[in-house]
């Protein structure tokens, strides 16, 4: 028999899920306790407020996600423009299960969109700058010219996606973003020589 995981692990793994899953205005604090199994004094002994919580959850995302994408593009056996797409292609599969709904991070902060000083929303968009700044490493690593740029682009067009996809439910805008992103990185590299 395994060990049960850590309180703080419990409470953060049951925040994911419910989060993710319905959004976070619409999940309690009494729900999250009821679904890690414990009481609301212990989570409230572990987070301070709800808003801390929420900033947890996506900080428990963090480091999963960017090592899922990082994955993607190192095991794609090919030039640098593919490894890009296949970061698309990916997200394109997971768009395909059922229980996808988005981007958790883009998803909480469009909910927290009165409120550009929370601390979830700041994890966010410090999540989402990792992610352009290590495009940034493997783009400048591979001889693409401009490579913040490239990132930048290749950012906005993967957060396009991810709300395309949400709204029309068609995986067809990750597939297209694969080629698009593909086009930029090839039109990006520069000369050899």
């Amino acid at each position: 028999m395994s060990p049960r995981p850590d309180t703080r692990a419990r409470i953060l793994d049951a925040a994911s899920r419910l989060f993710y899953e319905e959004g976070i205005r619409a999940i309690s604090v009494d729900a999250i306790a009821d679904k890690a199994g414990i009481t609301k004094k212990t989570l409230y002994y572990h987070f301070k407020s709800k808003d801390e919580l929420i900033a947890g959850y996506l900080q428990s995302r963090d480091q999963p996600n960017l090592a899922l994408f990082a994955k993607w593009f190192d095991e794609t056996d090919a030039d640098l423009p593919d490894k890009v797409a296949a970061i698309f292609v990916h997200l394109a599969r997971n768009a395909r299960h059922p229980r996808w709904k988005g981007c958790g991070f883009l998803r909480t902060a469009a909910e927290l969109a009165n409120m550009p000083g929370h601390p979830a929303v700041k994890v966010g968009a410090a999540h989402k700058k990792k992610f352009e700044a290590w495009l940034a490493e493997r783009l400048a690593a591979g001889g693409v010219a401009g490579p913040q740029e490239l990132a930048r682009h290749i950012v906005i067009l993967m957060d396009g996606v991810f709300s395309c996809v949400l709204i029309h439910r068609d995986v067809g805008y990750a597939d297209a973003a694969a080629r698009a992103a593909k086009t930029m990185v090839e039109g990006a590299l520069r000369p050899a020589g």
